[in-house]
């Protein structure tokens, strides 16, 4: 019997909330005061697109 599928959405799911922890102990640690910590907490929540923005800035040097 398959499940359609979700084991590999679970794992996926999980990947990601540790990249979101990784992502905010990295963003936070590189912050300096208030509004960079609080902006760091925004980073930590989409850092696929910061990672893939610059990747692609890299591409482009």
């Amino acid at each position: 019997m398959a499940d359609g599928g979700a084991g590999a959405a679970a794992g996926g799911g999980a990947i990601y909330g540790l990249g979101i922890f990784g992502a905010w102990v990295w963003f936070w640690t590189e912050a300096e005061g208030f509004w960079e910590h609080a902006y760091a907490i925004f980073q930590g929540l989409f850092w696929p697109a910061y990672m893939i923005y610059d990747a692609f800035a890299a591409l482009a040097r």
